[in-house]
């Protein structure tokens, strides 16, 4: 049996669908989200929604498609194609990150990809840094 990896993104929102959601709702939204979530991570008890809203935002702000990593299967003549989330780094490196560094430069992150976003040159710059905001806080892969 042979094994194929390959990532792909799941959710096919029309780019100009996403573009129209962003300036109704996506660029205000964010902004409530994070600082919701952000209410949640200064307590324990909140900690594990905050966090799995600040993961997220990206969805949040632009309907950012979910990247799943698509295995192909070869037995014979037959391929079986399975679908699973990317691969995390041990959970274990991931809250020793969060605990050090996550918390604290993801708030400043946020924040910062915010204000990038409100104006218009800065926008696409804003976008990015939305993106990548998962990865900063707990250094999951999207």
């Amino acid at each position: 049996m042979s094994r194929r990896q390959t990532t792909v993104e799941q959710s096919g929102v029309p780019l100009l669908l996403r573009i129209l959601y962003f300036f109704v709702f996506g660029w205000w939204a964010a902004g409530v989200w994070i600082n919701v979530a952000w209410a949640l991570n200064a307590s324990i008890i909140g900690l594990p929604v905050g966090l799995w809203m600040l993961n997220r935002v990206p969805q949040v702000l632009t309907l950012h498609p979910v990247r799943r990593l698509a295995v192909a299967y070869e037995r014979g003549s037959q391929v079986e194609w399975r679908t699973t989330g990317l691969p995390q780094r041990s959970w274990l490196v991931r809250l020793l990150y969060f605990v050090l560094v996550g918390w604290w430069l993801s708030w400043l992150w946020a924040n910062g990809a915010w204000i990038v976003s409100l104006t218009i040159i800065g926008l696409p710059l804003g976008i990015w840094l939305f993106n990548r905001l998962p990865a900063v806080t707990t250094l999951m892969r999207t």
